[in-house]
């Protein structure tokens, strides 16, 4: 009897560890089934993240084909006027060396002028170029009409050779248009700030002085027909090597920031070739479109 109970109890001692070989396996498989369910889940959410990846490159790529026709115009565009930039250069150059102090019929006489000129020279220019069309910046417009520069041509192409021409500007400003562009622009234009003087101020080269070290924008009203010379080495921006500017007995640092403005009141003012050959004469004597600004 005890010899049976003692193989009972072997061979249920080994249905038993079957059993928990058979528990761990099904555990085993439920751990597998649950990781594998879990990569189904990263590889679905992959394959939706594909799905609207494809869906946006599409949207783009249909987006693009636009665009792929205005840069193959573009293209086409600039290597057409490639052939006339020098003659489109020479009539902007032109204009902003010379034309300052002409009236905007004349300057459209000019630039006529000029084109045929350039032409039968045998350089290529564009017929409808102007310093406008060549040189304007839209967004550089906008800010000085919003400063109150009035948006007729004339006014447009002297604020261009104002501030694109290498000598500084002496403006003929009899309603003081110029003056008042200066100051409201100058006002946020200017880094450091605006300084504006007359002529007669005692202390004018002092405040220069401090203009010029600083990086300020000076303005000088009413100038009459001749310039004091104590202001030549600035017209003529006589700086060294080592960045210095010599003014009466003082050197001082130049700062690249700095820039020198003149306005005067005279409606027909007569200036001396040596003093034109100084400066940048710019008339901004009213026009009928000025006038209804």
């Amino acid at each position: 009897m005890s010899e049976m109970l003692t193989v009972v109890r072997a061979s249920l001692a080994e249905k038993r560890k079957k059993l928990k070989e058979v528990e761990d396996k099904i555990e085993g498989l439920e751990r597998m089934f649950a990781e594998k369910k879990e990569l189904e889940a990263s590889l679905q959410a992959q394959i939706d993240d594909c799905y609207k990846k494809l869906e946006r490159a599409g949207k783009i790529i249909a987006g693009l084909a636009g665009e792929k026709t205005r840069w193959t115009e573009t293209v086409a565009r600039l290597t057409s006027e490639y052939t006339y930039l020098i003659g489109n250069c020479l009539v902007g150059a032109g204009m902003v060396a010379y034309a300052g102090a002409f009236t905007a019929q004349y300057r459209q006489e000019l630039e006529a002028e000029w084109r045929v000129q350039i032409g039968e020279l045998g350089v290529k220019v564009l017929p409808t170029i102007s310093m406008k069309l060549l040189l304007e910046d839209p967004v550089t417009t906008k800010l000085w009409t919003a400063a109150s520069l009035p948006n007729d041509n004339l006014s447009i192409e002297n604020g261009i050779i104002m501030f694109g021409s290498r000598r500084w500007p002496l403006m003929i400003d009899p309603q003081n248009q110029a003056n008042k562009f200066v100051k409201l622009f100058g006002r946020d234009a200017a880094a450091v700030g605006l300084d504006v003087f007359k002529m007669s101020d005692g202390n004018l080269l002092r405040s220069l002085e401090l203009g010029i070290q600083h990086g300020k924008w000076v303005l000088i009203e009413n100038v009459g027909e001749e310039l004091d010379p104590a202001l030549e080495p600035i017209l003529l921006k006589q700086v060294d090597r080592s960045g210095q500017l010599r003014l009466g007995d003082k050197s001082i640092p130049y700062n690249q920031h700095f820039k020198f403005l003149m306005t005067t009141t005279l409606p027909n003012p007569h200036y001396s070739p040596e003093t034109s050959v100084k400066v940048t004469i710019l008339n901004f004597a009213i026009t009928p479109f000025g006038l209804e600004e």
